[in-house]
């Protein structure tokens, strides 16, 4: 398997181009101006072993050096073995709340932000178990099909916002059974799914759809995000606060962390309910009860060996910078003797 181990450095052979370019209008500038100033035929005998076909031959051995010199910056690599690498995990699910209440700054910088730190920290303890994510407001949907690919797992996190969702409310049952279809029941792995929510305006259907999970064998954990006296929820424009949302008699609408709800679906999940703080967003403790959990043997074929191939490129490069050194940029002395006789 081949693979460039920094790709972005490939970048730099557009300025090769741009080189030519550049030392194209030069030569024409100095011959514009060496022709204001002398005549064509006395500068012809003025500057008789000038070659300006060697110019060119330079600088296309100093291209091609420049071309060498980039590939080997970008270090090739040849994965010269594959093996099967055989992993115990589980598979976990994120069920996460990005609805409006979740913008409530009870918690720093606000509930969702710090929500998606925990998520975060979660993917530090994480070694070799699968992981997806399902966001959810009135409606849900997966926003990363279950993978053990934690860096993708990053990328998908850091874009999550609470407007891919305009339909607003807390469909919990709708996200979980979401996690439950995105688990594979032919692989024997421990399921589990973590729910992150305030639990306000929830759908009735959620404790439902936990027991059927429980029943399937998924134990479902809740974290509490949000303070049982609650905080406004803001209104935000081009990422600045205007205001807070306000009901229809005017008064500011005041989202409060629901912690009964969140506990009765952990408990019919088999579950248990933390409550996240800014200094604790309660995923180690969740982490050990997951760690509890039956793993089994994940098999999953990478290349293990990468061997660096720089050095097949850096070598000509080294040679085609020493002969364009070499290269004179005059017509050769012995090549116009042969001619003259």
């Amino acid at each position: 398997m081949f693979r460039f181990e920094h790709p972005y450095l490939l970048y730099l052979l557009l300025v090769i181009p741009l080189f030519w370019l550049i030392q194209l209008l030069v030569w024409k500038s100095n011959k514009r101006k060496f022709a204001a100033i002398v005549d064509t035929r006395l500068g012809a005998e003025l500057i008789p072993l000038m070659s300006f076909s060697k110019r060119w031959l330079k600088l296309g051995v100093l291209s091609a050096a420049l071309i060498c010199l980039v590939f080997a910056l970008a270090n090739p690599q040849y994965g010269s073995k594959s093996e099967e690498v055989k992993r115990k995990g589980i598979d976990l699910m994120i069920a996460l709340d990005i609805s409006n209440s979740m913008q409530a700054e009870d918690l720093y910088p606000n509930r969702i932000s710090r929500a998606k730190r925990s998520i975060q920290e979660l993917l530090t303890y994480l070694r070799s178990d699968r992981i997806g994510i399902v966001v959810f407001a009135g409606e849900a949907f997966v926003q990363l099909p279950i993978t053990t690919d934690y860096a993708a797992a990053k990328l998908f996190l850091n874009s999550i916002e609470s407007n891919l969702i305009a339909t607003q409310g807390t469909d919990i049952g709708n996200a979980i059974e979401l996690c439950m279809n995105s688990f594979d029941y032919e692989s024997p792995t421990s399921k589990s799914i973590i729910l992150i929510s305030d639990g306000e305006n929830h759908e009735e259907s959620a404790v439902e759809m936990v027991s059927q999970a429980a029943e399937q064998g998924i134990v479902v954990h809740t974290i509490g995000m949000g303070s049982i006296e609650g905080a406004p929820i803001p209104v935000m424009s081009n990422g600045k606060r205007i205001g807070f949302r306000k009901n229809r008699e005017g008064n500011t609408v005041v989202s409060k962390l629901n912690e009964q709800m969140l506990t009765e679906v952990a408990a019919a999940g088999n579950g248990t309910f933390v409550r996240a703080s800014n200094s604790e967003s309660g995923m180690s403790y969740i982490f050990e009860e997951i760690e509890n959990l039956e793993k089994v043997e994940i098999g999953s074929k990478v290349y293990t060996d990468y061997e660096d191939r720089f050095q097949y490129f850096l070598l000509p490069a080294l040679l085609l910078l020493i002969i364009e050194l070499i290269i004179p940029n005059t017509k050769s002395m012995w090549w116009r003797k042969l001619f003259a006789s």
